[in-house]
């Protein structure tokens, strides 16, 4: 089978994740390209190209970045999809084993 994977996608899902668990003060391109041993410019390619997605935000003061709410948003429609789907195997559950 052929190999379908893309260093550039590769590389902007890791600098994706090294955005998580820093909502409040963000991380400098910097801190980033270093801790994921890339090159800044490539850092910064990356970050941009989440911020047109819509999912990393530039905090204006500080030129660092983070994860804009839009993640945070599908993990709760997630929880909310999982939620309803849990109520309808419950009434499921309860039509079936209740006793006539």
């Amino acid at each position: 089978m052929a190999d379908y994977t893309c260093a550039s996608q590769q590389r902007i899902l890791r600098v994706l994740l090294a955005l998580g668990g820093h909502e409040v003060n963000g991380l400098a391109p910097a801190e980033i390209a270093h801790g994921l041993g890339i090159s800044q410019p490539n850092t910064i390619r990356d970050l941009e190209n989440l911020r047109i997605a819509g999912i990393a935000e530039k905090i204006d003061d500080s030129g660092r970045w983070r994860l804009s709410p839009r993640i945070p948003q599908i993990a709760v429609a997630m929880l909310s999809a999982i939620d309803r789907s849990q109520r309808k195997v419950d009434e499921v559950r309860q039509r079936y084993t209740r006793e006539v």
